[in-house]
């Protein structure tokens, strides 16, 4: 009983209760202030939502996303594009709050019969149901081709659920 003086416990009894008070701070904090970005990654089937007189588009394409926070690496390919092909990513972009931008040199003839290599800004905006919606810009051409973008895995919902 001789350790404990009356100084030591107040000094210990401050300490913890201090650590306890921060602790509890931070945590409000995080939780007020703090979120995750969203989740981006994935497979999306692009459908153009305005016809461009220099932009006939033929073969249905897919903008694949992977994601590291607020990082993307994506490409865009035709939906029957074989494996080797899809593990290029030539796109790069940032998602800030909702919207994602992304640009890149594309090398191969996907978007207006452009002969490759063909640089392109796309400018998205998340949506609900995580759903794409934006515009790409390509600089050869004066109109920008807006579409809109549905996860893969949403198409493919509706098909298992009438197996049941």
């Amino acid at each position: 009983m001789n350790h404990f003086h009356a100084k030591s416990l107040t000094f210990y009894a401050v300490a913890i209760g201090s650590v306890l008070l921060l602790f509890k701070t931070v945590t409000i904090y995080g939780e007020k202030y703090l979120q995750a970005s969203p989740i981006t990654n994935g497979s999306y089937l692009l459908t153009f939502t305005n016809n461009v007189p220099e932009c006939q588009q033929s073969l249905p394409l897919r903008l694949n996303i992977q994601q590291s926070g607020i990082y993307l690496n994506a490409s865009l390919l035709p939906v029957q594009a074989n494996a080797e092909t899809q593990k290029q990513y030539s796109l790069k972009g940032i998602l800030n709050n909702q919207q994602l931008n992304l640009a890149g040199e594309v090398n191969e003839t996907l978007l207006c019969n452009l002969a490759p290599p063909h640089t392109l800004q796309a400018q998205m905006q998340l949506e609900e149901g995580g759903r794409l919606q934006g515009k790409i810009i390509i600089s050869t051409i004066a109109q920008n081709l807006e579409f809109n973008a549905t996860p893969e895995a949403a198409q493919a919902e509706p098909k298992n659920s009438n197996n049941h």
